[in-house]
């Protein structure tokens, strides 16, 4: 891998694995970048931040850490590390100080996904008739793929909290999703001003990396110039 380039981290959202980036992935490893995506257990806050601590570990410094939805909030508690140079956001949850998912959540009109979960043994899951309200711009054998595969988070992580954003010390980039069912897009546009993020949106579902990954690739780019 390129010693010029930084490396880059993947932290996946609620209903994800790592994986979730795998149209990413490869073309990043092509053009040379170290790349590494955190499997996040979303049993808390503070377990998912040490996956991303670990997987910075994997890599070399510096590292951009790219954060898609619940995933923003874990960089935005695990980007204080002193490996990492910049942020990248994907219509993600980025708390200020002591702000929980849900009072994020709360600011803006309640999405429509949150219509459409199930929760089971203290999990929360996406029904069968809200997979379009997270991934509704793809086809529809890609959504059945997603819902198939989906992670289920403890419903206790909407209470999670942090101390320390890390964007008040990081360069940030914020991919908007314009057509966002489970993270409102005016939240995102809230959090992204609120940041001073370099921001582009896109017109999207909830996971602009699986349906417009090119637009994706060029604000990572973008961030991974600017920290070299």
């Amino acid at each position: 891998m390129s010693p010029s380039k930084p490396s880059v981290v993947f932290a996946h959202g609620l209903w994800a694995d790592g994986s979730c980036y795998g149209k990413l992935i490869p073309v990043l490893q092509g053009e040379g970048y170290e790349v590494v995506s955190a499997q996040n257990g979303l049993d808390s806050l503070e377990g998912d931040v040490d996956a991303v601590h670990r997987a910075l570990a994997r890599v070399s410094s510096p590292a951009v850490l790219v954060g898609h939805s619940w995933g923003g909030f874990v960089i935005t508690a695990a980007g204080t590390d002193e490996r990492v140079a910049g942020l990248v956001y994907i219509a993600a949850l980025a708390p200020d100080a002591g702000e929980t998912p849900q009072d994020l959540i709360g600011k803006f009109d309640p999405p429509p996904l949150f219509d459409h979960l199930d929760e089971e043994d203290g999990r929360l899951w996406i029904a069968r008739d809200g997979i379009a309200h997270f991934c509704g711009d793809l086809p529809e054998a890609e959504q059945r793929l997603v819902w198939a595969t989906q992670g289920s988070a403890r419903a206790e992580v909407l209470g999670a909290t942090t101390a320390e954003p890390a964007w008040r010390s990081k360069p940030s980039w914020f991919v908007v999703a314009g057509q966002d069912h489970a993270v409102n897009p005016d939240l995102q546009r809230f959090e992204a001003e609120r940041m001073g993020a370099t921001t582009v949106e896109v017109d999207s579902s909830h996971v602009p990396m699986l349906s417009r990954p090119e637009a994706v690739l060029d604000v990572i780019r973008s961030a991974a110039r600017a920290v070299s």
